[in-house]
């Protein structure tokens, strides 16, 4: 016969002890978590990342920079194109005109040419392939109508001209937009890391670099480096002013940069004109391979793509404006990220 007693019930002490073990068990779950590799970032982790992000930003910053440089030259020939094909219809019109004040007179006169009635009523370099026409024509209708056909083929050309500029201007705004996405998403996924940190940790974070930049300003201007002569070094001392002025991308200043905003901007202050991006600016001038050759002024190069410039400072220091998130100060040259490529003279 089956037993009828109800289950033992669990002690409230055995109830006790099985509780905590289960909340033991969840605090060392979570501590499991945040030991996995989605944990939070160390400082120096959210360091290394955010500079390769700032790294990205800067080279599709020279690439924005040129597609705007781009921008901006094709606008102006397309301008000038537009005004030399309203030009052109003008002077083609008034040579119509001419064709047709002859065919007015003769009309009047009883004896119209119908060479000219056929040009006033067809193409007239459908016309005057027509060999046989040209005899019935005078030397100074032949010549009236060639100026014509002439002037009809330069506008056609300037108009294809155009169109085809006005394509390519439509293509690099397409460039730009897309390249100002890519900064300001590798900018605030930079910045999203920078909040992970705590204050104490930025605050860290921006004095170790204004520690650096015043180390390498001191190592610049105690150097032994004679400054150079001439526009380089007077660019330089121009460079020297902007100390402090913030990062912006795409900005050549008076009062934010990039880095090469800050280069084409201080050799200009001298009157020296330089391309805007840093690859254009490669070839401004005579390489200097050699760190032992450089001068306070010349322009030095970084990373394989060239996508970094700054203007040497002496004693292996740059002064540039290194990326965003910073401002334009000295720096030593092995410490911005990328190899030194080679100096260019002005």
């Amino acid at each position: 016969m089956a037993s009828h007693r109800r289950p033992k019930q669990p002690s409230r002490a055995r109830v006790t002890v099985l509780t905590t073990a289960a909340a033991a068990a969840v605090v060392l779950s979570a501590q499991a978590a945040d030991a996995a590799p989605g944990a939070k970032p160390s400082k120096d982790e959210v360091k290394s990342k955010v500079d390769k992000l700032y790294e990205e930003a800067e080279k599709a910053t020279e690439a924005y920079n040129g597609a705007r440089e781009k921008q901006g030259k094709l606008e102006k020939e397309i301008s000038i194109l537009q005004d030399k094909v309203a030009r052109g219809q003008d002077e083609l019109n008034q040579l119509r005109d001419g064709i047709g004040t002859m065919a007015s007179a003769q009309y009047r006169s009883g004896s119209i040419d119908p060479s000219i009635q056929l040009f006033l009523s067809a193409d007239p370099d459908d016309f005057l392939d027509k060999a046989s026409t040209l005899d019935q024509l005078s030397g100074q209708q032949v010549e009236a109508l060639k100026k014509i056909q002439e002037k009809q083929r330069e506008l056609a050309q300037e108009r294809q001209e155009a169109t085809d500029k006005l394509e390519d201007l439509a293509s690099t705004r397409t460039e730009l937009g897309k390249k100002k996405k890519e900064v300001q998403g590798k900018l605030a996924d930079a910045q999203k890391l920078l909040n992970s940190l705590t204050a104490q940790e930025r605050a860290a974070l921006q004095a170790d670099q204004a520690r650096a930049s015043r180390d390498s300003m001191r190592d610049a201007l105690g150097g032994s480096t004679a400054p150079a002569s001439g526009r380089a070094g007077a660019a330089y001392g121009v460079a020297q002013s902007k100390v402090g002025s913030p990062y912006v991308y795409g900005a050549s200043g008076p009062s934010s940069f990039d880095c090469s905003g800050l280069t084409s901007w201080a050799y200009a202050q001298v009157g020296v004109g330089i391309p805007r991006t840093s690859e254009a600016q490669a070839n401004a001038g005579t390489r200097i391979y050699s760190t032992s050759g450089l001068k306070v002024g010349d322009l030095v190069f970084f990373f394989n793509d060239l996508h970094h410039v700054g203007l040497y400072a002496g004693n292996g220091q740059v002064l540039h404006a290194p990326r965003p998130g910073t401002v334009v100060r000295y720096e030593s040259m092995s410490t911005i990220g990328g190899p030194f490529m080679f100096g260019v003279r002005v």
